[in-house]
């Protein structure tokens, strides 16, 4: 805990030798600092919006976003799975520099996201940000035996204040409640969800609006001040639960009205920014922590009920979450920031939630820590390219599996697998290895349907040495778990 503090200082150090600036930092000034409102949805696919083509699910609310700002045609998660992509998301570091040794933290694990990371929340409110979180975490909790216990889960790391689970709603209720293996000690910070709601996992149904409804009261308290409000809501992770205002309201199921009553939750906190007056420098991010489950094909399979069958879309892509063909890593991503971004812009270059971090502590003036790799980009060169010139150079991408190990490296185009990565088990009849990996063009070949590694072998051999080289770095710096 202490050396975390130390290394925050350091990143800090710039700003505090600029003669106390910050305590002379006047209101009008402070509140120049953009806003960020960061939704991330829970297994939602690529196809499952309206503006993706999806033609029984209405998101008019999204598609509002997405024509104001920018969306990301070609938009990444860091891995196919929950905690892993959470991680990825607040450290804007691969999943192979965590030191968890899995891509999903249950209620009991032995490890978390280490407090020595530096994670967005604890970046922006450094600089002065009111910081609040409004859903799942799945990042697990520090040991009950340390100092750090005292301040768990997203408290511990950055946020002021947090309502939701701590893992997926999906779990046995006993475990969403309980910290330890004993489960005797309630989650601080999850009492204020508790306590309103049956103790019965069925009551998720109204975690879509709760979490609404205290992002809401969040940006209305602090309209005055610069503030980050993280909303990674718990759906449409199956099982699927929506409330009874839009029960049998689409034309796509349970699925189609869980996705609606997104939409309009996220149409209320766009109104909300605007009724406070500070939607114009406010950012609004959306994506999903990784693609669609669409596992259950065996009809047998009772664990989620009927719903089972209601999974997402994450046409035009192969397979969905926990797999490491394009269905699993590519999302839907939504930039919108009426003030410095145009509108109405399909932007083609890939992109990965790596690059928030870095990108929003540019924007906000938070220093990168010197002391790891953050492996994101500063993308702002995307977002305004009349003010920033592009320096990013070529996109370069590892796809990683459930051990958090690569599978895959995208390069440019170009991908080329080393291994298939799919819960499913669905390979669609390749086989991949090192020694004989599969080499897609991603942008003409959207479904990867044809290896065209047999007339590539230069672009094959430079990529694998890519993937050696990234592979062998993480590997050589460790994770904080390596060193403490």
């Amino acid at each position: 805990m202490k050396m975390k503090k130390m290394r925050i200082l350091i990143a800090l150090l710039p700003y505090l030798l600029l003669g106390n600036s910050c305590s002379h930092t006047s209101e009008q000034e402070t509140t120049q600092k953009p806003n960020v409102v960061l939704i991330y949805l829970d297994d939602s696919g690529y196809g499952d919006y309206e503006h993706n083509g999806n033609p029984a699910i209405k998101t008019p609310h999204i598609t509002q976003l997405e024509q104001g700002g920018i969306n990301f045609t070609q938009f990444y998660v860091a891995s196919p799975a929950c905690s892993a992509s959470r991680y990825s998301l607040l450290t804007g570091r691969y999943p192979g520099r965590s030191g968890l040794g899995s891509w999903v933290i249950g209620p009991n694990s032995a490890r978390h996201i280490h407090e020595d990371e530096l994670t967005l929340a604890e970046g922006l409110k450094s600089v002065g940000y009111k910081t609040g979180m409004f859903g799942k975490w799945h990042l697990g909790s520090p040991n009950q035996n340390n100092e750090f216990s005292e301040l768990t889960l997203p408290l511990a790391h950055g946020f002021d204040e947090w309502i939701g689970t701590n893992v997926s709603h999906d779990y046995d209720v006993s475990m969403l409640l309980k910290s330890n293996p004993q489960g005797t000690n309630p989650i601080p910070g999850y009492e204020l969800l508790a306590k309103d709601l049956p103790s019965d996992v069925k009551a998720s149904e109204s975690l879509t609006g709760v979490c609404t409804e205290a992002a809401i009261d969040f940006i209305k308290r602090n309209k005055e001040n610069p503030f980050f409000a993280y909303i990674p809501y718990n759906m449409p992770h199956l099982g699927l639960f929506v409330s009874d205002r839009y029960k049998g309201t689409s034309r796509n199921g349970v699925l189609g009205d869980v996705m609606e009553e997104l939409d309009a939750s996220i149409g209320k906190i766009c109104q909300t920014l605007e009724d406070m007056g500070v939607k114009e420098n406010t950012i609004v991010i959306l994506s999903s922590d990784n693609g669609p489950w669409i596992r259950f094909s065996d009809q047998s399979e009772t664990k989620y009920g009927d719903t089972r069958l209601q999974v997402g879309y994450a046409t035009p892509f192969r397979d969905g979450k926990g797999s490491t063909w394009e269905g699993g890593h590519r999302v839907a991503g939504i930039i919108n920031w009426p003030a410095h971004i145009k509108g109405n812009r399909n932007e083609q270059t890939p992109v990965s939630t790596l690059d928030i971090l870095p990108t929003l502590f540019a924007i906000t003036g938070v220093e990168l820590p010197a002391d790891r790799t953050i492996d994101g980009r500063d993308i702002r060169s995307l977002l305004m390219p009349e003010e920033y010139k592009n320096t990013s150079g070529e996109f370069e991408f590892l796809y990683s599996y459930a051990d958090n190990q690569p599978s895959a490296i995208r390069k440019g185009p170009w991908k080329l697998h080393v291994r298939i990565g799919s819960q499913t088990g669905n390979n669609y009849g390749f086989e991949a290895s090192r020694e004989k990996p599969l080499l897609f063009q991603v942008e003409k070949d959207l479904g990867e349907r044809i290896d065209v590694a047999e007339q590539e072998p230069e672009k094959v051999a430079e990529m694998l040495s890519d993937l050696e080289m990234l592979q062998q770095q993480i590997k050589e710096e460790g994770s904080f778990w390596d060193k403490n």
